[in-house]
């Protein structure tokens, strides 16, 4: 609807004007209109012309062009076209589809990224669940979307890892793994990575020794050796750390299509940067390859390491490289926490000078640290991080104690429309109450609105109508204001689509139910005269607020 009546008025522009350009039109509040455009004003110094003289002729055209959309147009101020649209437009609009703006694209989303051989913290479950849910708006754009994961299973936190394991277990004796119950090894390895990071800052010798163990699993996965007793360890406990990975994902309702080990981006990634060193774009300093951000404004990173070894950064060329030599994609979509702003500018930086469409098709997005209220900053090298099943937990126990509610699907939701609902960016802080709460901007609050609605339509049993008895029915002033605010779903999901931003869904949805708790409380929906129209305007919102939720990977129950 938005869009054809864009057109239309560009279409009046062009034919009163003999001028093209794009119309944008806006939201003004109920009792101006639906809808309103300043296309007047900006047309005026181009005509040279009284911005309201503009509007005056573009009203009447509009008014002739309506096509039975356009039920009023009216000028405010110097010359603001305020339109409000006929019964008609508004209950069409309420089914109307998607807009597909990304139909027959390719979309690479990247998300969560943990590395084996640590505790999935905080900021895992919020990039998991930011992720997803942009994933979920790629999906309803048309978009063909593959999920994968990043993770550092070797590196130099491996070889701290192991280090502490082998002190654990007295030395290369995989057997013993065997003892470590299932339920505790991710624990037994968080405390292992603890310990080993310890010795490395505190102890020369063991520091010796972990650069040695980080050059060995390098070579355990060049070799592909599996039989050493060393090999035994790392496999078995990188086996432990993905099990651990594949059981929160199911447990929070995501999941990827691919994890991109490093041991497999990094071959490709040291391939690539020798490969452009020898065509000037990295540069060889003091035995490592450096890329000289500086001449971009930018900083130098290492990107080989004096010992041969790829770093960070070369291990992420050689996944923007993995990911498209296995999805040719549109576009590659990033989610890490803004820790590293300034290094994926640098790779960045460095893969456009070869790759310069690939580097256009990254998108990187980033946020803030997550903290329960009143918390501090986590830091899994201390071992104090906030962990994500912390998070989980805490929420539980809120929603035990407040709603006397045990359905982890409703803590679930409550955890990932409090992150959600605040724009990307920022740090979060996270409180388990307010998350729970039944009243105000939360996620059990939608859920119960979605149960309200669908036990209104259990109630009408066999009365249950379609949208056929919308058409040409005149809305009376309630009616009309809770169809308006329905009809604004697909405007908003296509800018959330176009800013990857699932906030702009939560706001919508909260104003949403907000609009259908006036509208019910107010207007009798079952055994009322007016019962086809109303339920049929119920049915609408019900719709509107189930999908909506799934965008957001929230449950929509249907009763709570």
């Amino acid at each position: 609807m938005k869009h054809d009546l864009e057109n239309t008025i560009a279409t009046a522009v062009r034919e009163l004007y003999g001028l093209d350009g794009s119309v944008e039109l806006t939201r003004p509040d109920e009792q101006f209109g639906d809808y309103a455009t300043n296309v007047a004003l900006q047309l005026a110094g181009r005509l040279n012309q009284s911005p309201r003289l503009i509007a005056e002729a573009l009203a009447v055209k509009l008014r002739e062009n309506s096509r039975g959309q356009i039920r009023e147009v009216t000028i405010a101020g110097p010359g603001f076209i305020n339109l409000s649209l006929t019964d008609a437009a508004l209950t069409k609009a309420l089914t109307a589809q998607p807009n597909q703006s990304w139909a027959g694209k390719v979309a690479v989303a990247e998300y969560s990224d943990p590395n084996p051989f640590k505790v999935l913290h905080a900021g895992h479950l919020y990039t998991s669940v930011v992720g997803d849910s942009i994933a979920n708006l790629l999906e309803h754009a048309g978009a063909i979307v593959h999920r994968v994961n990043f993770g550092g299973d070797v590196g130099l936190h491996v070889g701290k890892t192991m280090w502490a394991i082998l002190q654990k277990l007295g030395g290369e004796y995989p057997e013993k793994l065997s003892a470590i119950a299932p339920l505790e090894r991710s624990e037994w390895m968080a405390e292992a990575y603890v310990a080993g990071t310890a010795a490395y800052e505190d102890d020369v010798a063991a520091k010796a020794l972990i650069i040695a163990l980080n050059k060995q699993v390098y070579k355990i996965q060049t070799e592909q050796d599996h039989d050493s007793g060393l090999a035994q360890i790392y496999w078995t406990c990188r086996g432990w750390s993905y099990d651990y990975f594949n059981a929160f994902y199911e447990r929070i309702g995501t999941h990827f299509e691919k994890y991109y080990p490093e041991s497999e981006t990094a071959p490709l990634g040291l391939k690539t940067v020798k490969e452009q060193l020898e065509h000037g774009v990295y540069e060889e300093s003091d035995g490592a390859v450096i890329f000289d951000g500086d001449k971009y404004g930018l900083h130098k990173r290492v990107f080989i390491n004096s010992q041969g070894l790829p770093t960070y950064e070369a291990k992420d060329v050689g996944l923007i490289m993995c990911k498209w030599e296995d999805y040719h994609f549109d576009s590659s979509v990033i989610i890490t926490g803004n820790d590293i702003i300034e290094y994926m500018k640098v790779v960045l930086k460095s893969v456009e000078q070869f790759r310069p469409e690939l580097s256009a098709r990254t998108k990187h997005l980033t946020h803030g640290i997550v903290k329960l209220a009143g918390g501090t900053k986590m830091s899994s090298r201390k071992g104090n991080i906030l962990r994500a099943v912390d998070v989980l937990e805490a929420a539980a126990a809120a929603n035990k104690a407040i709603a006397n509610n045990e359905d982890e699907r409703v803590t679930l939701g409550a955890v990932k429309y409090a992150f959600l609902k605040q724009r990307t960016g920022g740090d979060i802080i996270y409180s388990p109450t307010e998350s729970v709460s039944l009243e105000g901007n939360s996620g059990p609050y939608l859920q119960y609105a979605h149960a309200r609605a669908r036990s209104i339509v259990r109630k009408a049993g066999a009365t249950v109508v379609g949208s056929d008895d919308l058409l040409g029915a005149e809305l009376e002033p309630a009616e009309r204001s809770f169809a308006r605010k329905i009809g604004e779903y697909n405007e908003v999901v296509d800018k959330a689509v176009d800013e990857l931003m699932p906030h702009l869904v939560c706001a919508y949805l909260y104003e949403l139910a907000q609009t259908f708790n006036r509208f019910y409380e107010h207007n009798r929906v079952l055994d009322d005269p007016r019962q086809g129209v109303r339920l049929s305007l119920v049915q609408a919102y019900t719709a509107r607020l189930h999908e909506g939720l799934g965008l957001l990977g929230i449950y929509a129950p249907e009763k709570m």
